[in-house]
């Protein structure tokens, strides 16, 4: 269902931002009043990269009043392949300075903050106060923590996508929603005390196409929720499979209820969190009868395969995850992006699932 208007409307559009965005104006559920909530939003959009540049141009074209873009970064050749905010003239300047740019082109009404710092622990808070929403397009564990804690902390909606080679994944976390909806933060989804860390698009690529993509599906989370439409991706995680085609639901709930209701017995409280095993501990978790759930797509499997693993693509799974029923089982992927979501699935039936830490990666080179 969809939640109350983010911000209050500011009082009136200046004529031309009304000529400019007049296909919001008679658009249902937008309309002059979501327009001019639109206008009143300040957004932090975290990154101006791959993920990044998309938002910041979908925002500032949707007539949002102000963006705040951080990035310490500047343009480098191999950024073009996907990051649509710069150009062969950019290389070298800060992206900070392209995000300004083009916002101003697309949107003159629109101020752009640019800053060009790192966001890191110690300067979160300071970098994210006043923003009434942040999208985070950054692409390093450590900034992802540090722009989470931030906002759990101010209690600000975090609009929030990771994208890796073919596949991405896109949610809302918001630790102080509006009463009678579940807060969902960002270790529900990714334990604070996970072992290992992804491996970067630096290291494995990414589909340029797919940043245009999964960046339009979080301007989107944000424009629905300043305006106070439709139901936000809160409490449910969007797996896309480019090639495949194919955008899955996954329900994300609260890992622990910080007091839970004395109502509710122990069956029925929050899973423990999804162990991440490493290579040794899966093959021991074999040997004692666990069941290897292998969810790449049979042409990933020239890389190699586990012995005595089963192949059930995500898509088959999600599709269908009552076909594995087994007691316990230890999901496998290329890097374990993918088998968090197949284990998610599966521990929403009741099965028992854990995950390779680092996927086979990490186990070719145990």
């Amino acid at each position: 269902m969809p939640l109350p208007p983010l911000v209050d409307p500011v009082p009136a559009l200046a004529p031309a931002e009304r000529a400019r965005t007049q296909r919001h104006l008679v658009l249902n559920g937008v309309g002059d009043l979501g327009q001019r909530r639109l206008a009143a939003a300040h957004v932090a959009v975290v990154g101006a990269g791959g993920l990044g540049s998309p938002v910041v141009m979908a925002l500032a074209a949707a007539g949002i009043g102000t963006l705040t873009v951080i990035d310490d970064d500047v343009v480098d050749l191999s950024n073009l392949q996907r990051q649509l905010l710069h150009r062969h003239v950019d290389i070298g300047a800060r992206k900070t300075s392209s995000a300004q740019r083009v916002a101003a082109d697309l949107s003159p009404e629109t101020v752009v903050i640019p800053v060009n710092e790192r966001l890191t622990t110690e300067n979160a808070g300071d970098l994210l106060h006043g923003a009434d929403l942040v999208v985070d397009g950054s692409d390093t564990f450590d900034t992802r923590a540090a722009v989470a804690a931030a906002c759990e902390r101010l209690g600000i909606p975090l609009v929030w996508g990771v994208l890796q080679e073919f596949h991405a994944q896109a949610t809302v976390f918001w630790s102080a929603p509006p009463a009678g909806t579940e807060p969902i933060v960002l270790s529900d989804l990714h334990p604070a005390d996970a072992a290992g860390t992804p491996p970067t698009c630096a290291e494995v690529g990414v589909l340029g196409a797919l940043c245009l993509q999964v960046g339009g599906i979080l301007a989107i989370e944000a424009v629905k929720l300043i305006v106070g439409i439709g139901e936000p991706l809160l409490g449910r995680v969007l797996v896309i499979d480019a090639l495949r085609g194919t955008q899955t639901e996954v329900a994300l709930r609260a890992a622990a209820p910080a007091s839970p209701s004395p109502s509710v017995s122990p069956a029925e409280a929050a899973p423990a969190p999804i162990r991440e095993l490493t290579a040794s501990e899966m093959l021991a978790a074999q040997e004692a009868g666990a069941t290897l759930l292998d969810v790449r797509e049979p042409w990933e499997t020239q890389t190699g395969v586990v012995a005595g693993s089963v192949l059930i693509p995500l898509g088959d799974l999600l599709d269908d995850p009552a076909q594995i029923d087994d007691e316990h089982v230890v999901v496998i992927c290329a890097h374990g992006i993918r088998a968090r979501h197949a284990a998610e699935a599966l521990r929403a039936r009741g099965v028992d699932a854990d995950i390779l830490v680092g996927g086979l990666a990490a186990w070719q080179q145990a």
